[in-house]
């Protein structure tokens, strides 16, 4: 449908209907348009298959957004049927365990980050998390409160983890490597993050280490 950049659009975030959460939103021209996919700056092939299938193959009405670190797809969407669930393939609400995955590898990178390179650059760590989780609106993210406990408190002994939608995860999985490249070079890193998913159930682990495979942030992580 429509090949943007980022100056020919307006992103904002409206409150999710029947959840505690904000949704990212982009407007173009009127219409209004959810996040679905998100894709690293190397993944342009990817995002682009992506949109085409999307636009081509189902008919659906769809924004491929073009950012100098990022490619993300947008399918239109009502406001007023925003509350109507859609697919997981199409950025919608995920298992609570994706989550809880998501910010075991989170806490494991940070923790990393203090015992190797001392509280300075955790601290520079946590702000760069705090800038990705306002820039895409990350639900429950909204208080320097709220990204402490998600940096420190075990998601799977937690009740106040949030279940985030898969674009955002994929967000964040890409975001993380990203980080996780700044901070630690060349040196590895990834494996060390995977281990932290040790503490999932196996059933659970093995589950979300397929989708993460199948992702498009599957090679970041292999």
């Amino acid at each position: 449908m429509f090949i943007l950049k980022r100056q020919d659009v307006e992103i904002s975030s409206i409150q999710h209907p029947k959840r505690d959460q904000k949704v990212p939103i982009l407007s173009y021209q009127g219409q209004n348009f959810r996040l679905i996919q998100v894709f690293n700056a190397g993944q342009e092939e990817e995002a682009r298959s992506f949109w085409r299938d999307l636009t081509d193959n189902q008919g659906k009405a769809c924004v491929l957004l073009e950012e100098p670190e990022r490619y993300s797809i947008w399918g239109k969407v009502r406001l007023d049927q925003l509350g109507i669930e859609v697919p997981a393939q199409e950025g919608g609400a995920m298992s609570a365990v994706f989550t809880q995955a998501c910010l075991l590898m989170l806490q494991a990178m940070y923790i990393d980050i203090e015992d190797l390179m001392g509280t300075k650059q955790a601290a520079s760590f946590e702000r760069d998390l705090t800038g990705i989780f306002q820039q895409w609106r990350f639900p429950q993210t909204d208080s320097p409160t709220a990204v402490k406990q998600l940096l420190t408190v075990n998601p799977l002994n937690s009740l106040q983890t949030p279940t985030w939608q898969e674009s955002l995860l994929n967000v964040l999985l890409q975001e993380l490597h990203r980080l996780g490249k700044a901070y630690f070079g060349k040196s590895a890193f990834v494996g060390r993050i995977l281990d932290a998913l040790q503490d999932l159930p196996q059933g659970e682990r093995t589950r979300f280490l397929e989708w993460l495979n199948h992702s498009p942030t599957g090679k970041l992580w292999s």
